[in-house]
């Protein structure tokens, strides 16, 4: 700060400093004029003015360096000590552009919260119309259109089912519900469902739960599974899905190992970002980036933990790790 101010008082300091060389150099050359007594004229007004210049600095730098340490959240009181016309200037303008992005914030705030609650209305909409679509397609008798029609009646549910997550999770504290929960028919609602994706594809799941409960959130958890097993089902032909449960130190584990394509290693420590695609088969364009992106989202508040082991060609192997009872009560203070 001290740097900035003699930047901004130099034309100041250098006009009083040219003034003082002035009256030395007229006295030099007057022999008329006693240089000495000049001289130390010059000294006084050397150390006033170095006075002066400090006690200034105190009081002309305070309100810029509450400014300099602003905390940035639109608090206007931070300015209230403006003492001269610049700093009012200073204050005035700040406290108009403040209250303009208060304003401009809770209208985008609004307008945001309209559009989500319109995109969430539309979406449950939708699902009256696909639950009568399902139910005309399983009544066709020509199985080879039945299972096509399924699979892509399955797609859309799922990218809706997606997107309807996806504006639940900023909120999904105000929603969890920890319980025991058991695995056992989560997992088979959620493997039904892929029923008519799997047949084709000659894919079968074999399922060992050594642990049947875990401690979270029933309904959240079903999503996880799905995008987890949604991801085994598509990359994967003619093999079976392991899933199984054990403890380990407390925890509860679940493993879901696939035998699809797998992950590039390159790949594994991106796998949770947004919008990333595998760059094995990127062509397929079929990706959304996604999936294993909101999982990760999820995951987080319920105190899962995810890891992902592939080897290109054999499969993937997601872990999941839950929360012993005392984790929650550390982290919720129940």
């Amino acid at each position: 700060m001290i740097r900035k101010y003699i930047e901004e008082k130099l034309s100041w300091l250098l006009l009083l400093g040219g003034l003082q060389i002035i009256f030395l150099f007229v006295a030099y050359v007057d022999s008329s004029i006693p240089f000495l007594p000049v001289l130390y004229i010059v000294g006084l007004n050397v150390m006033v003015c170095t006075a002066f210049v400090f006690l200034r600095y105190h009081k002309e730098t305070r309100f810029y360096q509450r400014m300099e340490a602003w905390d940035e959240v639109y608090d206007p009181s931070t300015f209230k000590e403006a003492d001269s016309p610049f700093e009012k200037m200073v204050q005035e303008a700040v406290n108009a552009q403040t209250e303009r992005y208060k304003r401009e914030s809770s209208v985008n705030f609004q307008r945001l919260e309209q559009e989500k609650d319109d995109l969430l209305s539309w979406i449950h909409e939708v699902k009256t119309p696909l639950t009568a679509m399902q139910l005309m397609i399983e009544r066709l008798t020509d199985e080879t259109l039945k299972l096509k029609l399924m699979y892509e009646w399955l797609r859309i549910h799922h990218l809706l089912d997606q997107q309807l997550h996806q504006k639940r999770i900023p909120f999904m504290r105000n929603d969890l519900y920890i319980e025991m929960t058991r695995l056992e028919p989560v997992l088979n609602r959620e493997i039904q469902a892929l029923k008519s994706w799997c047949i084709p594809k000659g894919i079968g799941f074999d399922v060992d739960l050594t642990a049947e409960e875990v401690l979270t959130d029933g309904k959240w958890l079903g999503f996880i599974l799905r995008q987890l097993l949604t991801n085994a089902v598509k990359y994967s032909e003619n093999s079976d899905i392991l899933i199984q449960s054990r403890e380990t130190a407390g925890h509860t584990v679940l493993v879901i190992e696939d035998h699809g394509r797998g992950i590039d290693p390159k790949d594994l420590p991106r796998i949770y970002d947004k919008g990333f695609t595998s760059t094995i088969g990127r062509q397929e364009g079929a990706a959304t980036g996604m999936g294993l992106y909101l999982t990760k989202q999820v995951a987080e508040p319920l105190l899962i933990s995810i890891h992902a082991d592939s080897i290109p060609g054999e499969g993937t192997t997601f872990t999941l790790t839950f929360p012993r009872k005392n984790d929650f009560l550390r982290i919720t203070g129940m």
